[in-house]
């Protein structure tokens, strides 16, 4: 039973991604797949290839500001191997949702000696923060277009019975630790080791010694992320002329797309294009400028990450 529904929710996602990647097909005309083929094919790839650079750039930081957390817990693997094991996490979540976080954790353990939960836990720390960061955008974003920001997210409600449950959770979790720290056993104490390595990578944040560096190289990999969106917006004509304030409602409509499917796919450029609409981009180039933006970012995750796979032993001592 368990393994059923780790398999459904491995398959559900990809199985969605493509399904919308028919429906996209599906509910244009022919007319319009002649318009969205015509504008990829138009396509500035020298403004793809720029995109492409600020994506990499991000990843690059993403990899350089992790020694600030990993070096309070007394490890500091190389800048090669961060790089390494960050690409083949993004390769992994285009294949099985979240499953890139465990696995850059498991490659970090192997081929640099931290212990996994230590490194799960500065990942966790991580993906707080850009949490953060992402609400930072939305919080912009209602600034900017209130109304269409909630169309994005869906008008959404606080339920009770939900937050119940999550208060409930969080009660019986906590009487759960109580337990395990008083329990005797070997595998308590194993799994009380584990939760407190998890825990000890996520504080890891409070005993960096480079706080302000950590939070510069943050704000970095978020513009980057906003700058490989844009400049995109320059590749085709019909987008070239949208304005920032235009692009950060899209720019939130993607984000969310990339965590709902694998990698984004079959959503992203839906997402995307539905927003553009918003600001009178006809559909037809608003979905082509979806589809180019995701295939480029997508194509430079598959060779990179592939690559990593079978570098990161080669880079390793160990």
């Amino acid at each position: 039973m368990a393994k059923s529904l780790k398999l459904l929710k491995n398959i559900v996602p990809l199985g969605l991604g493509l399904y919308l990647v028919y429906f996209s097909f599906a509910n244009t005309s022919e007319e319009d797949r002649l318009q969205i083929f015509a504008a990829i094919k138009q396509a500035d790839l020298t403004v793809v290839f720029l995109s492409l650079v600020f994506g990499a750039l991000s990843h690059l930081s993403r990899a350089y500001r992790w020694n600030f957390l990993l070096k309070p817990l007394g490890y500091q693997p190389s800048f090669t191997i961060r790089t390494l094991t960050v690409l083949i996490a993004y390769f992994s979540n285009l294949g099985i949702p979240r499953s890139g976080e465990v696995l850059r954790a498991t490659a970090l353990a192997t081929y640099a000696g931290v212990p996994f939960q230590k490194g799960f836990g500065t990942i966790v720390t991580e993906r707080i923060i850009d949490l953060i960061l992402l609400f930072s955008f939305i919080g912009l974003g209602f600034l900017l277009h209130s109304e269409l920001i909630l169309d994005i997210i869906g008008n959404p409600t606080l339920n009770v019975y939900i937050l119940l449950w999550v208060v409930g959770i969080a009660v019986l979790f906590f009487v759960f630790i109580k337990k395990l720290k008083r329990s005797q056993k070997a595998w308590a104490t194993k799994l009380m080791g584990f939760f407190n390595g998890l825990w000890s990578g996520m504080l890891s944040v409070r005993s960096m010694e480079n706080k302000w560096a950590f939070i510069a190289h943050t704000l970095f990999i978020w513009l980057m992320y906003l700058m490989m969106f844009w400049v995109v917006t320059f590749a085709l004509p019909e987008t070239s002329g949208l304005s920032l304030s235009a692009i950060i409602p899209a720019f939130i409509a993607g984000g969310f797309a990339m965590s709902a499917t694998n990698g984004g796919i079959g959503l992203y450029p839906l997402a995307v294009a539905a927003v553009l609409q918003a600001f009178d981009v006809p559909y037809p180039d608003a979905l082509a400028f979806g589809w180019v933006m995701w295939t480029g970012q997508t194509i430079m995750i598959v060779i990179f990450g592939s690559l990593s796979f079978l570098l990161l032993p080669i880079f390793s001592k160990k």
